[in-house]
């Protein structure tokens, strides 16, 4: 299976202003080498509208779409005359349409049953469909993938998968796929799915509002199919519902290169390269592995260690805790190229006692007054459900006045720290308050946490302060453009992480462990949760087979693809989880090292001279940065502008990035492949000659 993405400039209008309180449904396609949705926008645009049959019917890239709305089914016939299935009709009807009405490139309906409006245009060679409810409603669609040519799905979890519509591991149980419902906006790093239909075709679906919106999985007939669900609520802000469905070229990036350019276009594309113009520390993170360092290895002398071992860049983290580094050994990561930054978080409060977490005591007067309280008063329980999520919006309202937020980093900052890592902020989770003191929508709460992330990010925070290389957890798409770094949505999250981790597999959280082989928070200089290797075997019996398809599920190459890359690699640095370093799943090493050689992406470790594995942890990562540091600092801030399976059953995988400035290919087979042995990655840099890792050869 050969499958290609086409390189091509993206066209960046103007920032559009106003809120769209519709369903936007965009249909677009880029066919041909070096065509964009925005490139074709004009002739598309330009063909207008037809009302035949009682059916909607739009020119759009690539062809015609045709809408039923008296089942909102949509077909789209393509030039070459095939007819592609791109929803089945709703899966609870629409009611029975009125008013059907067409006026130059817009066609409008109305479903009088429901309270509901449609409306349908073309626009950038996209077909938009908008819908707004005038009461609290929900809808089920569109119902995606039920066309008999649909070979694989596009799932972005983490970094990305594409899954074979008739895998017998993805349709059993075994994957815990089939039967759930992902939330768009908090378990999906972006707002986008789609599917392919074979050789050169395929339909990508984007979820701009992506706020009560969920994503539900079923296998029909042994295949995978899916369907989105959106809840209209007035109380919730969610009365408008917005999908984008485009018509690709197959590859099982598309859906997240429609997105890049839909981003482009709407002027919600960051750019690295900015970011490093306007503050030329963010330019420390090309190149750079990203660690967590406890006891020693904050120190002058720890640092000292790692450079002379070579490392030549890195990010290097710390709690926010009683002991936090010292400003002589902040400047001296400085000195060694590296960036340093504190953990926090802005998302807890908690009263103060022997175990609780430095960043979850405020001033008084935070806590408990700034809780989220839910509809029936109560406040929404915080982290470990302990203490509370304190609101967004208090804060906002409290800090022109008490700036506790300012307080707080500058506190952190005092060091020296150039950098700063926000968890919890550019994840997913968003807040309804009925708190009426500090009442807020979900979509209030994420343009909050954009708003004080913006201000630690262009410095505006304080004005003593310098701008802050600012990164934070799994960060969904919405926040690319405030952040230059992220840890989490490089890892494709399976649901059976937390018992793995927590300890807790059929037993509550209040109970004691039933399998503890992950390990806990002691020793306290060197964290088993953290510094344990843990094995498959390591696991009870009962929950090896778990564990092993948790592992596959997530890491298996046969799956993974670069979506998050395809859509924001030269927007910001994607990182896996802080607490799956890379010493962490021994078993995943060689996987795991050669993913990050080809999607461009670091890695990430926890050091500590109190850890027993720490010579072999620190020798690995040494290795793995030499290799990569070039290669990053050549094309981290470009963008992927092709990936490619040269092999049918995905073992070996190549990535381009910018105008071919780095070209990776990874064999994950056992054997060897056109001259790469297996188990190991070629990486050429424009003008050069191949660079060759086995990561077997390296870890261990």
């Amino acid at each position: 299976m050969d499958t290609t993405t086409a390189k091509s400039p993206i066209a960046r209008p103007a920032r559009r202003s106003g809120r769209r309180s519709l369903l936007v449904l965009a249909v677009a396609t880029a066919l041909a080498a070096g065509l964009t949705p925005a490139a074709t926008a004009g002739s598309t645009d330009r063909a207008g509208v037809r009302i035949h049959h009682g059916r909607v019917e739009l020119p759009v890239n690539g062809g015609t779409a045709t809408i039923d709305p008296a089942t909102l089914r949509i077909d789209a016939r393509a030039d070459d005359g095939r007819t592609l299935r791109m929803s089945d009709p709703a899966a609870d009807a629409p009611g029975t349409p009125a008013n059907l009405t067409a006026s130059g490139t817009t066609a409008r309906w109305s479903y009088p049953g429901r309270g509901l409006k449609a409306e349908a245009r073309a626009e950038r060679g996209r077909l938009l469909v908008s819908i707004t409810a005038d009461r609290d409603e929900a809808l089920a669609w569109p119902v995606t993938g039920t066309d008999p040519a649909a070979s694989a799905l596009q799932l972005p979890r983490g970094e990305g998968l594409s899954l074979p519509v008739t895998d017998p591991f993805w349709n059993s149980s075994r994957a815990q796929l089939v039967g759930t419902q992902e939330d768009v906006a908090s378990q999906l790093s972006l707002p986008v799915w789609g599917y392919s239909f074979g050789g050169e075709r395929g339909v990508s679906y984007l979820a701009p509002t992506d706020i009560g919106t969920s994503l539900a999985y079923t296998s029909r007939g042994g295949r995978l199919t899916t369907t989105a669900k959106h809840a209209f609520s007035g109380g919730d802000g969610t009365r408008g519902y917005t999908v984008v469905f485009s018509l690709t070229d197959g590859s099982p990036i598309a859906p997240a290169v429609d997105y890049r350019h839909w981003l482009a276009e709407h002027g919600q594309l960051g750019s690295l390269s900015e970011k490093i113009r306007k503050n030329p520390e963010t330019g420390r993170l090309l190149g750079a592995f990203h660690a967590y360092a406890w006891g020693d290895d904050r120190t002058a002398a720890g640092i000292a260690r790692l450079k002379a071992l070579g490392v030549s860049r890195l990010w290097l983290g710390y709690d926010a805790d009683d002991a936090p580094m010292k400003s002589q050994d902040v400047a001296a990561a400085q000195r060694a190229g590296y960036l340093v930054g504190p953990y926090d978080s802005f998302a807890n409060g908690r009263d103060k006692g022997p175990d609780t977490p430095p960043n979850s005591v405020w001033p008084k007067g935070v806590y408990p007054s700034f809780c989220v309280r839910r509809a029936d008063g109560t406040v929404q329980p915080g982290f470990h459900k302990q203490g509370c999520y304190l609101s967004s919006q208090a804060f906002e309202q409290a800090e022109p006045g008490r700036h506790y937020l300012a307080d707080r980093t500058r506190s952190l900052v005092s060091n020296g720290a150039a950098s700063y890592f926000l968890d919890v902020d550019a994840a997913g989770e968003l807040f309804r308050d009925h708190d009426a003191a500090h009442p807020m929508t979900m979509a209030q709460d994420r343009a909050n946490r954009l708003a004080r992330m913006g201000r630690l990010t262009d410095g505006s925070y304080d004005a003593r302060h310098a701008p802050l290389v600012l990164g934070s957890e799994a960060a969904g798409a919405w926040a690319n453009q405030v952040l230059a770094f992220d840890h989490g949505s490089a890892t494709p999250v399976d649901g059976r992480l937390w018992p793995m981790e927590t300890g807790h597999f059929d037993t509550a959280s209040d109970q004691p462990k039933d399998d503890p082989a992950w390990g806990g928070y002691t020793p306290e200089a060197a964290a088993d949760t953290f510094f344990k290797p843990v094995r498959v075997s390591d696991f009870k019996p009962e929950h090896r087979a778990a564990v092993a398809d948790a592992l596959k599920a997530m890491y298996d190459p046969a799956y993974r693809v670069p979506l998050y890359e395809a859509a924001l690699h030269g927007s910001l640095v994607n990182v896996e989880r802080w607490e799956l370093p890379f010493g962490k799943l021994p078993e995943q090493k060689t996987t795991r090292a050669m993913l990050a050689m080809l999607y461009n992406t670091p890695l990430n470790f926890v050091l500590s001279g109190k850890d027993k594995h720490d010579a072999q942890n620190v020798r690995e990562l040494a290795a793995l940065q030499k290799y990569f540091a070039p290669l990053h600092q050549a094309a981290g801030t470009q963008e992927l502008t092709s990936y490619r399976r040269l092999t049918a059953d995905g073992s070996v995988q190549r990535t381009v990035f910018g105008d071919g400035t780095l070209t990776v290919t990874a064999n994950f087979s056992a054997a060897a492949h056109d001259g790469l042995p297996g188990g190991c990655v070629d990486a050429t840099l424009k003008g050069g000659e191949p660079r060759r890792l086995c990561p077997a050869a390296v870890v261990s």
